[in-house]
């Protein structure tokens, strides 16, 4: 059973303590677009890792991790994770970790060109996190970018280097900024494509190969639905497609081989940088439920933007993911208040909320759905009835432990 995880709002919804808890389920998990751009945040027995660019999965040795064609890889960032993973007890061998021979490479001169446009936008930023995703994607699409393939090829990354600092020339100028030296690029280049060859392959092939073997695979997104390049509240949005879809363009396996899509949605609202955002809160409730739920973002640390649920918006995510099972998370946030406002509808483009009764009591210990509060199990009703998809799993904490399964899908057993 092949399934594709994705975020249906703007992030941050908590996919990878979902990709975590169903990896024992799967025997490859793959992640298919984005870079390091994205974080997510697992607790597994107390101790807790923010991961980037390496698939959830990798903290079961029972699996093996694919970073697909459709991501773009900073191989210092890369190198540097696998390096923590190794440390705290989780060997990176190239059995647990494949690295497709596709993937575009992010450079130093991709963060400092990502950096200096996003400064010079002033008041019109758009939000970017300064990694290099942008313009890494712009050279991919213009197709001049560098493939992971020739990075650890000595021969053929210095060549598509030398040629990569004469195109960027008259941009890096544009911006008043030194144009990148071909020496120290390589300097840093060099040891890094050194440690990451041997994990470099055909992850397209070797895909393939379990699908007709019938090994079972997880497609694991980053971000979320709304910051998705076609989808999105563009133009404050990421450089890739971060819907479904995009499964089968980031790692090269057709849309008949799929067979479930569960979409992560949190309790609440949050985004993080510039952008709409109709149920957003302010003040100190913003800050209230900033701090209840610990928003600050894993990659760059920066406060997320906090509101209230809006349907309108879950249901647009289901329909252009097509949608078959929902993973509710976060859920224990909200015990701490009394009333709770869920955006059902828009009028004349104006939030129009119905307010809910909270529970105001702690849920972290239920593990099915009758031990939850009545006025909970109504939120999660509500929340399903007017979506038109089944929660299946419902987050009550932030460990692997504090969840309630309530559907098949999520039980593979």
């Amino acid at each position: 059973m092949n399934t594709v995880i994705v975020g249906l709002q703007w992030g941050d919804e908590g996919k990878g303590k979902v990709v975590d808890l169903l990896t024992p389920h799967f025997k490859y998990v793959v992640r298919f677009q984005g870079g390091n751009n994205a974080g997510h945040t697992l607790v597994v027995n107390d101790e807790t890792f923010g991961l980037h660019l390496i698939p959830s999965g990798i903290l079961h040795d029972t699996v093996c991790c694919m970073i697909g064609n459709g991501v773009v890889v900073d191989p210092a960032v890369l190198l540097e994770e696998m390096q923590g993973l190794n440390r705290a007890g989780y060997t990176v061998t190239t059995e647990r970790l494949q690295i497709s021979s596709n993937a575009h490479v992010i450079w130093p001169f991709h963060r400092t060109l990502d950096v200096a446009r996003e400064a010079a936008r002033g008041k019109n930023k758009i939000g970017t996190t300064g990694r290099g995703i942008g313009p890494t994607y712009e050279d991919k699409v213009a197709r001049r970018g560098m493939r992971m393939a020739e990075f650890v090829n000595t021969q053929q990354r210095q060549a598509k280097l030398q040629s990569m600092i004469v195109e960027k020339s008259p941009i890096y100028k544009y911006v008043k900024m030194n144009v990148p030296s071909f020496d120290a690029m390589e300097a840093w280049a060099s040891p890094l494509a050194e440690r990451l060859r041997p994990y470099v392959c055909d992850t397209i092939d070797n895909l393939h190969t379990a699908i007709q073997e019938q090994e079972p695979i997880l497609f694991e997104g980053a971000q979320g639905t709304f910051l998705d390049i076609d989808h999105g509240t563009y133009p404050f949005v990421t450089s890739s497609n971060t819907v479904s879809g995009a499964a089968c363009i980031g790692t090269g396996v057709g849309p008949t081989h799929i067979t479930h899509v569960i979409g992560i949605v949190k309790a609440y609202l949050t985004r993080v940088g510039s952008g709409p955002f109709k149920t957003e809160i302010h003040g100190e409730d913003a800050e209230r439920l900033r701090t209840l739920g610990g928003e600050f973002g894993v990659t760059t640390g920066r406060a997320r933007r906090c509101g209230w649920l809006d349907i309108p918006l879950l249901k647009r995510a289901c329909m252009l993911n097509g949608v078959t099972d929902i993973c509710l998370t976060k859920l224990d946030i909200l015990s701490h208040y009394k009333e709770i406002p869920l955006c059902t509808r828009y009028e004349n483009d104006v939030p129009h909320y119905e307010i809910m009764q909270g529970w105001n009591e702690d849920i972290q210990h239920c593990r099915d759905f009758d031990s939850l509060p009545a006025a909970c199990q109504e939120y999660i009703l509500r929340i399903e009835e007017l979506s038109g998809v089944s929660i299946g799993l419902i987050g009550v904490g932030p460990k692997r432990s504090e969840s309630i399964i309530r559907t098949d899908t999520f039980r593979m057993s």
